[in-house]
């Protein structure tokens, strides 16, 4: 932590410029990861569509199963919001 502080620029430069995460520890203890923008919106998009997969997938069987006790996608999507938080 303490030498991140004092690097803080050539750790940006490392992320941004050479797609080179750099681990942020605490005591030892790994807390963050410092990676570059474009790199965590192409994670965050993938994290998305893997999960609107996974949504659609559920509907699809539940619609196969019949609809009693079955929740609408909107209700799936916000019970796992919940549940994430």
């Amino acid at each position: 932590m303490a030498e991140v502080r004092s690097h803080l620029a050539d750790v940006l430069d490392r992320a941004r410029r050479d797609e080179t995460p750099t681990i942020i520890t605490r005591r030892g203890k790994q807390e963050a990861v410092v990676i570059d923008i474009r790199e965590y919106q192409r994670l965050r998009q993938l994290a998305e569509q893997a999960e609107e997969a996974w949504l659609n997938r559920l509907a699809d069987e539940a619609e196969g199963e019949g609809h009693e006790g079955s929740v609408s996608l909107e209700e799936m999507a916000a019970m796992l919001r919940t549940h994430h938080a």
